[in-house]
């Protein structure tokens, strides 16, 4: 049975993990993990984008039915 050996491809270069040195291994993991974390960064701020935009809703109604609460009693 025969090991495949991983590729990683940089710049349409394919390199196999035996070609890459233990610095370029170690950029790769970083590289990886940061992906990672720029895409749950990338959520969070989907998350938080809108949350704001679901309380400025309610701003925009509280303030509205205070108007017109207001403007009944005149």
């Amino acid at each position: 049975m025969t090991e495949e050996k991983k590729i990683i491809t940089i710049d349409d270069v394919e390199y196999t993990e035996d070609q890459l040195t233990n610095e370029a291994k170690a950029c790769i993991n970083h590289i990886g993990s940061l992906d990672q974390k720029i895409a749950s960064a990338q959520f969070n701020l989907t998350q938080l984008q809108v949350g704001r935009e679901a309380f400025l809703s309610r701003l925009k109604e509280e303030l509205s039915n205070g108007q017109e609460n207001s403007s009944v009693g005149t």
